[in-house]
């Protein structure tokens, strides 16, 4: 009988999905957005909201705008309602009055947003419309509440707590092999046979977090080098035809790039889990690794340099300009102008040592004259080397980096 009531269920709910699916087609998408709001059968709200997903997938770029001024307008919360309700709980705490009030508080897109995620692979289809969102905040900042609403339940639908990680071999399916190569953004692979030299020797490894509605989408991936010593080169690191150590040989694990895969994401903080986790499991299973370190790009350091051309810095070596610059180089708001160094040291790593000549490459010249930077995670100081970085905004050195930075000439 169960096997008949589950088959006699299913006919029922593909007829039912057809017939509503039927009765919206050629609906503007607002109305399916109200109705999709309305709907209180599972069945009818998954049709609805898959017809609104569809139609959006096929808008064209001013189509999608109207949607998203559609959403901010008319899903908005009401301000005197608000203000009423949180009157009326401050005055009268309960249960009831603090539901009122949540309810006014929250505008009813994020209920939208919630309710498109419970179509399969709706998941991956919202990320790609916060992508178009934030590409076109670019041209006008009136979308940002919107925006704050997508962060909001991102922050939770992508909590570290629903996130897989996983390692990506070799015998990886070829669709996450694909993504890899296509989003590496530190260190072009050129070639299957790039990726192959980067993921099968016994001294390399690759991990990345994967969500559960996204299995085969990587949010983020870290390629990590196992090596005997801390490299000064990542040409040499990733030489076609170098000769791979055994594993269990290595002392370093070099987290050499590291790449945030989905843009619709941006904002929402992976990295830091991601390094902490890929540690630990490596210490675990190489007990020999003592040292964690990156090697890292220094992307802002050359247009830093043109435009703070003092004479005496600029008698200074590479290695000085690069330590003076990831000292002493600060935004408004006191933490460091150049991007990677504000990633790692808020994950609570230490400038560790400086190089020249350490990335040759076209893009190596152009964004830091060939400089890279080893950041180091001491595992017992991470916590109390990123309290000091948010809390004090101190950036954690060496005593050799420190040297450096403070040996640039004086002005003459």
């Amino acid at each position: 009988m169960s096997y008949l009531s589950g088959l006699f269920s299913t006919v029922f709910e593909r007829r039912f999905a057809r017939a509503v699916s039927s009765g919206a087609e050629g609906r503007a998408i607002n109305d399916l957005a109200h109705d999709l709001l309305g709907t209180q059968g599972e069945v009818s709200g998954s049709t609805v909201a898959r017809l609104i997903l569809d139609h959006y997938a096929h808008a064209e770029p001013n189509e999608k705008r109207a949607f998203f001024d559609f959403m901010l307008r008319d899903l908005e919360i009401d301000p005197v309602d608000v203000v009423e309700t949180l009157k009326t709980y401050k005055q009268s705490p309960s249960k009831r009055s603090y539901q009122a009030y949540a309810r006014a508080s929250e505008p009813r897109r994020q209920e939208l947003l919630r309710r498109l995620n419970q179509v399969p692979g709706g998941t991956q289809r919202l990320v790609s419309m916060r992508h178009d969102l934030l590409r076109m905040m670019q041209q006008d900042a009136a979308l940002g509440p919107l925006d704050v609403d997508f962060q909001h339940l991102f922050a939770s639908w992508f909590n570290r707590g629903f996130l897989v990680l996983r390692r990506i071999n070799w015998s990886s399916p070829a669709a996450v092999l694909e993504k890899i190569i296509a989003y590496e953004a530190v260190h072009a692979i050129d070639s299957w046979d790039d990726l192959r030299r980067r993921l099968e020797p016994s001294d390399r490894r690759c991990f990345g977090f994967f969500h559960p509605a996204m299995p085969d989408e990587p949010l983020i991936f870290v390629e990590v080098a196992l090596t005997q010593g801390i490299p000064n080169s990542v040409q040499t690191l990733l030489a076609d035809g170098r000769e791979p150590i055994e594993a269990q040989d290595a002392d370093t694990a070099v987290f050499y790039s590291i790449s945030n895969c989905q843009a619709g994401l941006a904002g929402i903080s992976f990295g830091n889990s991601l390094i902490k986790q890929v540690a630990a499991e490596l210490s675990r299973d190489l007990i020999a690794l003592e040292t964690f370190v990156t090697l890292s790009p220094i992307p802002g350091l050359t247009r830093w340099l043109d435009q703070n051309a003092d004479p005496a810095l600029m008698r200074a070596s590479l290695e000085q300009q690069a330590a003076h610059y990831l000292l002493n180089a600060k935004r408004e708001d006191r933490l460091p102008v150049d991007p990677v160094a504000r990633f790692h040291l808020g994950n609570g790593a230490v400038v560790h040592v400086v190089h020249a000549q350490a990335d040759v490459s076209d893009n190596g010249m152009r964004q830091s004259r060939g400089a890279m930077v080893n950041y180091l995670y001491d595992l017992p100081q991470i916590t109390a080397n990123h309290e000091r970085f948010v809390t004090e905004k101190v950036v954690t050195a060496s005593p050799a980096v420190r040297a450096l930075g403070a040996s640039v000439p004086s002005k003459s």
